[in-house]
């Protein structure tokens, strides 16, 4: 990959946190009455960045020709996991952010394993850690959030 498309990744990786961290701030200074409305909203991005995280897996693994058939079983099983453990997040918008927060360290974790095997260049490997602290870090501040300020959710 050319410098420029590295820089354009990076661009473009950082600005999908912008709603993690305007949805974060804002559960800390709205009225309480549009409380709840930030929490899914932040609760449903969260569902779509690590199903996002999940589809990464398909398309590196087509990409890669599947010369190993294991483990190209394991990239395609593991990329539908973080989906369902996005949905699994929805039982309860409270449980769901705990749900989250372990489903984005998980998918870090084995992202990294797998990238690795993949031959995914180490600065997307590291990217992947950056972001991965702040939409953690957001998640667990919005939870914050909704218990302090005395938001009963349902």
């Amino acid at each position: 990959m050319n410098n420029l498309n590295q820089k354009l990744v990076i661009r473009l990786g950082f600005l999908g946190l912008v709603p993690f961290v305007l949805l974060t701030l804002a559960c800390w200074v709205v009225h309480p009455d549009w409380l709840g409305d930030l929490i899914k909203a932040q609760l449903y991005y969260g569902i779509v960045i690590l199903s996002f995280l999940g589809g990464l897996h398909w398309g590196v693994t087509i990409m890669a020709g599947g010369s190993d058939h294991e483990e190209t079983k394991k990239a395609l099983i593991w990329g539908v996991i973080p989906t369902l453990i996005a949905w699994c997040s929805m039982i309860n918008m409270l449980f769901g952010f705990v749900v989250q927060v372990a489903g984005f360290i998980a998918a870090y974790i084995i992202d990294k394993r797998l990238y690795q095997s993949y031959g995914v260049p180490q600065w997307f490997i590291e990217l992947r850690l950056q972001l991965t602290r702040v939409v953690v870090g957001a998640q667990i501040f919005t939870f914050i959030a909704a218990n302090v300020r005395s938001y009963s959710v349902s």
